[in-house]
């Protein structure tokens, strides 16, 4: 952890302290924070992309199969906003429906454009070949418009880990007092890290969390993977996966106010740019 990030930190952890929570337990827990860019339409931060704009793509990548939500440019986003090993340029553009999906389905996708890459604008509402119009109007609430990013800090929102085997859960490895430390984050987040509505690395988010949606995420994958809908090898160990982005949907499209969108990619995946092999989960409780 950077000198900033521990400056950023500290009433977190003076907050957890005058709890009554032990000082190691408390400095375990700082010691998993990640940085992440989160990303806004207002503010003073670097405008590093946009929900939204016309869609732009290489001849060679087809028409996604879900619809556009943001473009992230990433030579515009300060290189150490994330400990991902993005490209130093560069596009990353994010589709998604934000509906939870089939148990072997993605729910959305991410395509890497080059920066020195040949585009062209594509139809946005390709997704919906069938024009559904209730879909359609869901899409046309998605917002618009360039996107900030301001510096943040991010720690677990989740507290337990589901048992191998057996019913149940229990704390996080290594973290007995992990519930406690979760509600200190939650009431202390906004004085250090405010939430945007789109949010580069770090850790997931989403309503009514116990469990890490990574872990979730992966599980569905393995299952997608199972049901000959995902190529290449998927690991069902979270240690192997990352939180590439999340959009917190719900704040943007109405009648959608819980859904939150979590595009993940193996860590293999991630550093040898196959964007292609993200896969995207979605919560929603209507």
């Amino acid at each position: 952890m950077t000198p900033e990030m521990w400056d950023q930190l500290r009433p977190f952890r003076d907050e957890a302290v005058s709890r009554g929570i032990p000082v190691d337990d408390v400095e375990r827990w700082l010691g998993t924070c990640r940085p992440c860019a989160t990303l806004t339409r207002d503010g003073d931060g670097a405008v590093v992309g946009r929900f939204g704009g016309p869609l732009l793509l290489p001849a060679d990548v087809p028409d996604p199969a879900h619809p556009f939500v943001a473009s992230i440019d990433l030579a515009a986003l300060p290189a150490d906003a994330t400990d991902l090993p993005l490209p130093p340029d560069g596009h990353l553009l994010l589709f998604a429906f934000p509906e939870t999906a089939e148990d072997y389905e993605t729910a959305g996708s991410v395509v890497y454009v080059p920066v020195d890459a040949d585009v062209a604008e594509r139809d946005k509402n390709a997704w919906n070949s069938f024009d559904f119009d209730d879909e359609q109007a869901m899409f046309e609430e998605f917002p618009q418009g360039p996107l900030r990013a301001t510096a943040g800090v991010s720690l677990p929102y989740h507290h337990a880990v589901e048992f191998l085997g057996e019913p149940g859960s229990g704390p996080l490895p290594g973290h007995p007092r992990s519930e406690e430390l979760v509600k200190v984050w939650k009431s202390t987040q906004d004085a250090i890290a405010p939430e945007g509505p789109l949010q580069i690395g770090g850790y997931a988010w989403e309503e009514a969390i116990y469990t890490d949606p990574i872990a979730r995420a992966a599980s569905r994958a393995v299952k997608a993977a199972e049901a000959g809908r995902w190529d290449g090898p998927v690991s069902s160990d979270v240690s192997d996966w990352v939180l590439l982005a999340d959009w917190y949907a719900g704040m943007d499209v109405q009648g959608w106010e819980s859904a939150s969108v979590h595009w993940v990619i193996q860590r293999e995946d991630l550093a040898a740019r196959r964007f292609d092999r993200a896969f995207t989960d979605v919560f929603w409780n209507p």
